[in-house]
């Protein structure tokens, strides 16, 4: 595994890929200086860095995170969230085909190990309320600003 660390306007992002996949990328409040040459590493650094500039709305890059089904799942139907909207965790549960599972579609929503590439920042609570990420709600909060989905 090799680990790379971006900087970006919501704090540094800490990139885990394999030899030819992204397996991970979280938030840290640590950053330790990780600098790793490898080419999925320029990859992912190179299409945040396009978000991060207003260049890139969708991502192109090899993924490859780790879950169960259910999990991945969820994670498919995250990836199809258009740049700019939002659903509501009801909604994921609609389009996973069974609207009972809001709390585990909830939960694997949640365990997204790609933040922002997998965009689960893009679902809110019923009543539009930001709740839950991964990041904190201050940087789920500045992505859907960031993007035009959230305009207080």
């Amino acid at each position: 595994m090799k680990i790379d660390e971006l900087e970006t306007p919501v704090g540094t992002l800490q990139i885990t890929v394999n030899e030819n996949y992204i397996r991970k990328i979280i938030f840290t409040d640590r950053p330790d200086g990780a600098r790793t040459s490898h080419p999925v590493l320029l990859k992912v650094r190179a299409q945040l860095r396009e978000y991060f500039e207003g260049k890139r709305k969708t991502f192109d890059l090899p993924l490859q995170p780790e879950g169960t089904e259910f999990q991945q799942r969820v994670w498919k139907v995250l990836s199809n969230i258009p740049y700019g909207t939002t659903i509501t965790y009801q909604e994921l549960a609609e389009k996973l085909g069974n609207p009972d599972s809001i709390r585990a579609a909830g939960r694997a929503n949640g365990q997204n190990p790609l933040p922002i590439v997998i965009p689960c920042h893009r679902v809110i609570g019923a009543n539009g309320k930001l709740v839950g990420y991964s990041g904190g709600i201050d940087r789920k909060k500045w992505l859907l600003k960031y993007e035009g989905a959230l305009l207080i």
